[in-house]
């Protein structure tokens, strides 16, 4: 018999560097000994401002010529919640000139390695890895989306809690949207000296940003249908 693998319910690290990559609206380029921030990323993203490749692909100079650099990134919560940030991605690599914020067109930048810095620690990325990931569906409209839910609809964070097992800790302060991806959505839960994040994931996961909003009324039907209340109002 042949075994089915066990769906996804969260992004792999490739996933997530190859998203915050392309939705970033900056990044800081350090090359030269300059510390370089852009700003400019907007529509474009870092995978369409900076063109990365392999080593071996012919598209580099001599390595005389080479100039190492580092891409730095920082993934932010949209949300009010404690400690805002979500990640950290690092690229290095080797640029065949010095960095110049002067040029339109894409900069060449020959492929060294991608780190991703979070709560769950340090994960090393190959372009490989990068290239075979998908850009999640939802990533450009999550920011967006999630200060909708907590600004227009804050009274449903309390019922997407009625899915939270095992439920919270007593003494939890409030409940908020931290992050919201193709696979489900993050709660951050506070206490006055700590806080706990935790993964409500959809039915299905997204491929397309119309999926989203079902998917969403999926999980707030599953709470409704939940009997007990962790001890909060819905």
């Amino acid at each position: 018999m042949r075994l089915s693998r066990p769906r996804a319910t969260q992004p792999t690290r490739a996933e997530r560097v190859r998203s915050i990559l392309t939705v970033a609206h900056s990044m800081t380029v350090v090359s030269d000994g300059l510390h370089t921030e852009v700003r400019r990323l907007d529509g474009t993203g870092a995978m369409g401002h900076i063109h990365l490749h392999a080593p071996d692909d012919g598209n580099h100079a001599p390595s005389t010529e080479r100039v190492p650099a580092r891409l730095e990134f920082t993934d932010i919560a949209a949300t009010p919640v404690r400690d805002r940030l979500r990640a950290r991605v690092t690229v290095t690599g080797l640029l065949a000139a010095p960095y110049s914020t002067d040029t339109e067109q894409s900069t060449c930048m020959e492929f060294g390695q991608a780190v991703l810095e979070d709560a769950e620690g340090r994960t090393f990325v190959t372009l490989e890895e990068l290239e075979e990931a998908e850009t999640d569906p939802i990533a450009a409209c999550e920011a967006g989306m999630l200060t909708h839910l907590v600004d227009d609809h804050a009274e449903l964070v309390p019922l997407l809690l009625r899915l939270v097992h095992p439920r919270p800790e007593r003494g939890m302060t409030r409940a908020v949207p931290l992050a919201m991806d193709r696979y489900g959505v993050t709660l951050r839960l506070e206490y006055p000296n700590a806080h706990e994040d935790v993964r409500l994931p959809f039915p299905r996961p997204v491929t397309e940003i119309d999926q989203a909003g079902p998917q969403i009324h999926a999980l707030l039907a599953a709470a409704r249908r939940v009997s007990h209340r962790n001890g909060l109002p819905a």
